[in-house]
């Protein structure tokens, strides 16, 4: 890996005129990687040039040949797995298992968008009035552009890229300055793939890069992923310009526990939610509400478990969990466990100031517990985005239920129970764009939108599936008449 992350613009490899560079680091061990470069607005004009430029022919490609380099896109990210599952857990923290499980998950995304001959077709009715037909046909928009988070750099912006380049449009990505090299890797694959120029283009940066983004008038659409104060700025900015936006922001995950759940496996679905990923997941189970007899006997199955999970280096055999992401980040986090203290809640397990032997200046914070949270602290409702367990205790299913309503986030809520009634009662009533019963980490296969709710999303359209193919295609309606009497001219 260069000194120096470069950008991919036009089809080449190009140096950053950015007068200000970031080193990358390697959370579990704060050593730097490489440097990464805040790329000025004019590097963003020219990428939007030349996907303007490219996007002529590229709309015009006929949707199965498009596809075509995304099927070797796919052959190439499965030939080097290996070495891009190396690539995020350096980057990123995450054990070496957690990244080959978020590798698999973005190759899925390029399965399903690979079917877009089909999944972009319009329909039509003959004879809506005598003699008339009408049409509706999907058209790209142009060029769009992702800003991509921190915490999954090989999945999250494959949310996007394939459902925006195979409905005919050009894409460029702004990945998280924090773990750029992951994208760095992916674009060398997709160099390889034999896109034409200009289709697909990479340009590394901050907020000005960002906010070049939104505001060109070449750029139709963009999609975001991150904290829902970002979320709020990047759809209020894109909006404002005209553009569509689709952005996913922060979440508080509830997980009900009913006295009947199988309690050996719902502790270890549980433990894999909130402590996976070190907690740095949107779909991460942050607080558990217990029920009745289930109250006691969770917190004991859940602090053991917490206990014995092994922490460390990603890449090391036996590692369950690795670092947060930044000094800023533990900082943040422990000072909320502290927090959750003052409100009243009892720390049953304690992760703070903890080391890693051989990785002692390295950013962990071990898994946590804390019980008796009350509701209404702010604990109970802040965004940790850390391996942070905090516990809540119900009488009975309805007062679950409003616990899990009572919150400005809506991305994920999830019941454990062997009752059929109470799943679907929970189904019907929990607010949250995704549901998980049984399920600690509800995640949405790449044929199914990642449906978030309220202060967890920004706009109509969901990342994935069908959803993607909306929101990167507008439509056009067609009525159409031949009258009999023409067509005798000629």
């Amino acid at each position: 890996m260069s000194n120096q992350l470069l950008n991919f613009i036009g089809g080449s490899w190009a140096r950053s005129s950015a007068a200000d560079y970031l080193d990358v680091i390697n959370p579990a061990t704060a050593q730097a990687l490489t440097t990464v470069p805040l790329s000025p607005g004019a590097e963003v004009d020219a990428a939007v040039a030349k996907a303007s430029e490219a996007f002529v022919e590229w709309r015009r490609t006929p949707s199965g040949e498009r596809i075509q380099p995304l099927f070797k896109l796919k052959m190439l990210m499965e030939e080097h797995r290996n070495e891009l599952a190396r690539i995020v857990s350096n980057e990123c923290g995450k054990t070496y298992n957690e990244s080959q499980g978020e590798l698999q998950r973005a190759i899925e995304n390029i399965e399903v968008a690979c079917g877009i001959p089909m999944l972009m077709q319009g329909y039509n009715n003959e004879d809506i009035a005598s003699g008339i037909d009408e049409h509706m046909i999907r058209q790209p928009l142009g060029v769009v552009a992702a800003i991509t988070p921190f915490n999954f750099p090989a999945m999250i912006p494959l949310w996007f890229l394939p459902y925006a380049v195979a409905t005919g449009n050009c894409f460029i990505l702004k990945p998280s300055e924090k773990v750029p090299m992951s994208s760095q890797k992916l674009f060398e694959l997709i160099e390889q793939a034999g896109f034409p120029a200009g289709v697909l283009q990479l340009v590394n940066g901050g907020k000005e890069t960002v906010d070049a983004l939104l505001d060109h008038p070449g750029v139709r659409a963009i999609s975001f992923v991150g904290s829902t104060p970002v979320a709020k700025y990047i759809y209020s900015r894109a909006a404002a310009n005209g553009k569509r936006a689709q952005c996913q922001g922060g979440a508080k995950n509830p997980v009900v526990i009913m006295p009947d759940a199988d309690m050996e496996m719902t502790t270890k679905i549980m433990a894999d939610s909130a402590f996976g990923c070190a907690g740095q997941r949107c779909l991460a189970a942050s607080v558990a509400i217990t029920v009745g007899a289930a109250q006691d006997q969770f917190i004991e199955y859940i602090a053991d478990v917490a206990s014995s999970r092994k922490v460390g280096y990603g890449l090391n055999d036996g590692v369950e969990m690795g670092p947060v992401i930044d000094p800023n980040s533990k900082a943040r986090i422990e000072g909320l466990i502290g927090k959750g203290q003052q409100e009243g809640a009892k720390l049953v397990v304690d992760g703070r100031n903890k080391k890693v032997s051989g990785y002692e200046d390295g950013y962990f914070v071990f898994p946590t517990v804390l019980d008796h949270v009350p509701p209404q602290g702010d604990i109970a409702k802040t965004e940790i985005f850390g391996p942070v367990l905090s516990v809540m205790r119900a009488t009975d299913v309805d007062e679950a239920v409003r616990l899990v309503n009572d919150r400005a986030y809506g991305n994920m809520a999830c019941i454990f129970t062997g009752s059929g009634s109470v799943a679907r009662k929970f189904r019907y009533e929990a607010d949250a764009g995704n549901i998980g019963i049984n399920i600690g980490v509800a995640a949405p296969m790449a044929y199914f939108p990642f449906s978030g709710w309220n202060e967890s999303f920004f706009g109509d359209l969901h990342a994935q599936g069908r959803h993607g193919v909306e929101f990167y295609t507008q439509t056009k309606v067609v009525v159409e008449r031949w009258p009999r009497e023409w067509s005798r001219q000629f």
